[in-house]
C-alpha cells in the first residue's frame, strides 16, 4: 500500500524533498509574523469571495476571522516560528481536522489556485520563499486528499498536475 506522503508526491508533482525544503531555512525569521497574517488574510478573502458556490460551501460553517487565525498560526509554527497553533488548539493533526470537509482533488486544486494568487500578491515574500511555500502547500493539499481517501476509498482517480478533475461536489 502506498503511503500518504508518496501519494501526495505523485498527485502533486512535488517530491518530498521539495515539499519539505521549507525546513532548510527559517521562513518565519525571513518574512515575519505580519507577512503570514497578510498572506492568510489575502487567501481567505479570495476563498470567501470565490465565484464557485461548491467551493465556498466547504467553508460555510467557518468564520473568516477564525480561519485566518488558524491558518497563519499553523504557518508560523510550521515554518520556524513559535508554536502558536499548538498552544491554542493542540497538535495540528491536519488529516483529522480536515476530515469533516470534502478534500477532493478538485477542491485541492481550487485551494491551491487561491493560495498561488495570495502568495503572488503578498509583498515581503521573496521568490525563493514563495517557491518553497508553494511546494509545501501543493504537497500538503494532496496529502490531505490522500487522507480523505481513508474515509471514502471509492473516490475517482486523481487528476494530473495542472489539470482539473471533474468530480462533482
Amino acid at each position: 500500500m502506498q503511503s500518504l506522503q508518496a501519494k501526495a508526491s505523485q498527485w502533486s508533482g512535488v517530491s518530498q524533498d521539495d515539499a519539505f525544503s521549507i525546513d532548510q531555512t527559517n521562513l518565519f525569521q525571513k518574512v515575519g509574523l505580519q507577512t503570514f497574517i497578510n498572506l492568510s488574510t489575502n487567501f481567505y478573502t479570495r476563498v470567501f469571495d470565490d465565484e464557485e458556490e461548491w467551493f465556498r460551501s466547504i467553508f460555510a460553517n467557518s468564520k473568516k476571522e477564525d480561519a485566518i487565525r488558524n491558518q497563519y498560526e499553523f504557518f508560523v509554527q510550521r515554518m520556524g516560528g513559535p508554536p502558536l497553533y499548538t498552544q491554542r488548539r493542540g497538535h495540528p493533526a491536519l488529516i483529522a481536522r480536515h476530515r469533516p470537509f470534502p478534500v477532493t482533488h478538485r477542491a485541492a486544486e481550487r485551494w491551491l489556485h487561491h493560495m498561488q494568487q495570495a502568495l503572488e500578491s503578498t509583498p515581503d515574500i521573496d521568490a525563493d520563499s514563495k517557491d518553497r511555500m508553494m511546494n509545501f502547500f501543493r504537497h500538503t493539499a494532496f496529502f490531505l486528499v490522500a487522507g480523505d481517501e481513508l474515509k471514502s476509498p471509492n473516490q475517482q482517480p486523481p487528476c494530473k498536475h495542472g489539470t482539473s478533475n471533474q468530480l462533482s461536489m
